[in-house]
């Protein structure tokens, strides 16, 4: 005889009001689908987590029956509900406040199952039991004791119960030092608002010392602000500020690759982020270093490998080349600079040989770079970093024979312009000595694109300013000498006003 395999259960239609629609046979589903799905829209829950998960539904319901202000009405009289068991300690907590978080709810809706309750029956009571006329007395409340395991490190004793205080407090302080502990705790808990406002604190501390923790925790959460916002400090911030500290050794190799493919980094000058990629290098190979090294001794350092071979062209050095191919190398003009990178045999034969090509072309054809294609990701670029105490910031940049001074004026309290001018040799002071040997065209014009951008942050968040992409002639005397004027209103300080440009083909 042969044995035939029982059925699983299948699915039941039933009749549910005036239409023939689709319905669970069995809890926790009391209602049929499009029922279910009406009610999880109501709860502004999405439909496909409580049907993987239906708790939620239930757990919203209940979260939305405690009013807000329950956080600060005074409790200590009440007895506590729940003993929570953590970290070695035990937590008492109170029922409103245990259900803002969606973990603690689950826990203790999972503990009165185990009590031979129906967990449904009894948050229906629970539901009941806070509408507004019922005695104490009435609060079928049963105390019990639940245990939460964390293995998570950054999970303190003091940031869990920061954690935990929220439930009960609102805009509670969180220090920048317990921040990321008391997101973690908030992750854990599944304690949305507490979650958000760590972010928020994190977004507006971000420092040379907190950028790593920070932007990793981002990233480990999936928490996409908090990534954009390393990453935007970061492209502002890598050359003035943080490449100044030790805490460069700690900036994360995928983030620093992000922050120097972006066409908005922020730089004084080619040269100035070459350096200070050079001096993220040398820390990562010398992690015993505790005080931040002067450039001399990186060039030394990267000197004294063997001359048969190029630092990139290493074992230790291939996994690096992606972050130096960011770099626009055609962009450093100056000789005594290009001096500097061969002697210290750090870039191939091969990439210092294309940067000279380029440079011998450009000055033979009057200074156009024929070689750059794309104003966006391989103009030349230079930055003013405009402080509180200026009026006027200058900087005078010379390629290929010619000069041009970029610079910031402040108009008043929260006006600035930002321009670029074509400038003669001759009106510079110093000029036979600094720029001695450098090459001067005589050409009465120059064909220049170029673009002007400025940005600052007012209130943590950032303001960006733009001109277009203007080709211009400058010549030598007003008013084509000078560019159009990026205008801008902010009270934000400093700004970070970028000049690129690239010598058009005439």
């Amino acid at each position: 005889m042969k044995m035939l395999n029982p059925q699983k259960p299948r699915l039941e239609r039933r009749i549910a009001g005036s239409t023939n629609r689709w319905r669970f046979p069995r809890q926790p589903f009391s209602g049929d689908l499009l029922g279910l799905s009406q009610m999880c829209k109501a709860a502004n829950i999405d439909f496909d987590e409580v049907l993987k998960n239906p708790d939620r539904l239930c757990i919203s319901q209940i979260q939305k029956i405690f009013p807000e202000n329950l956080k600060n009405k005074t409790i200590q009289s009440r007895e506590a509900d729940v003993v929570l068991e953590c970290l070695g300690f035990k937590w008492e907590l109170h029922q409103p406040q245990l259900f803002q978080s969606e973990t603690l709810a689950k826990l203790y809706l999972m503990g009165l199952a185990r009590g031979n309750a129906n967990p449904e029956k009894e948050s229906v009571k629970i539901l009941q039991a806070q509408q507004p006329g019922r005695s104490r007395e009435q609060r079928p409340v049963k105390k019990m004791i639940l245990s939460l395991k964390i293995n998570d490190p950054l999970v303190t004793r003091e940031a869990f119960a920061t954690a935990l205080k929220n439930l009960y407090m609102q805009e509670v302080k969180i220090c920048l030092d317990d921040v990321l502990g008391v997101l973690a705790a908030a992750h854990i808990l599944q304690f949305g608002s507490l979650f958000q406002r760590c972010v928020t604190v994190m977004m507006s501390g971000l420092t040379p010392s907190t950028i790593k923790n920070f932007y990793l925790a981002g990233c480990k959460y999936k928490e996409e602000p908090l990534t954009t916002a390393c990453e935007k400090w970061m492209e502002m911030n890598l050359v003035p500020l943080v490449g100044t500290q030790i805490h460069l050794r700690k900036v994360p190799k995928e983030l620093l690759h992000k922050v120097l493919k972006s066409p908005r980094l922020f730089t004084f000058s080619e040269f100035d982020l070459l350096k200070t990629l050079l001096l993220w290098v040398y820390l990562q190979l010398n992690n015993k270093t505790q005080t931040f090294p002067m450039y001399q001794t990186v060039l030394m350092f990267f000197s004294s490998f063997p001359k048969n071979c190029a630092f990139l062209d290493r074992d230790v050095g291939q996994n690096l080349i992606p972050l130096f191919l960011c770099l626009r190398l055609h962009s450093i003009t100056k000789g005594k600079d290009l001096e500097e990178l061969r002697h210290i045999n750090f870039f191939p034969e091969s990439w210092l040989v294309r940067v000279t090509a380029n440079h011998y072309h450009a000055l033979e054809n009057g200074g156009d770079m024929a070689h750059v294609k794309d104003l966006s990701t391989q103009a030349v670029r230079f930055g003013l970093l405009f402080n509180q105490e200026y009026t006027t910031h200058s900087k005078v940049i010379t390629l290929y024979g010619f000069f041009f001074e970029i610079k910031g004026i402040k108009h008043d309290t929260t006006s600035y312009s930002f321009h670029m001018q074509r400038i003669r040799h001759t009106d510079l002071e110093c000029a036979s000595t600094v720029y001695e040997n450098t090459p001067i065209s005589l050409r009465a014009e120059r064909l220049v694109t170029y673009e002007i951008r400025a940005q600052t942050t007012v209130d943590g968040k950032w303001q960006e300013f733009r001109t277009n992409q203007i080709t211009q002639k400058f010549g030598l005397a007003e008013p084509s000498c000078k560019s159009h004027a990026l205008k801008i209103q902010t009270v934000g300080i400093p700004i970070y006003a970028s000049f690129s440009f690239v010598f058009s083909l005439s």
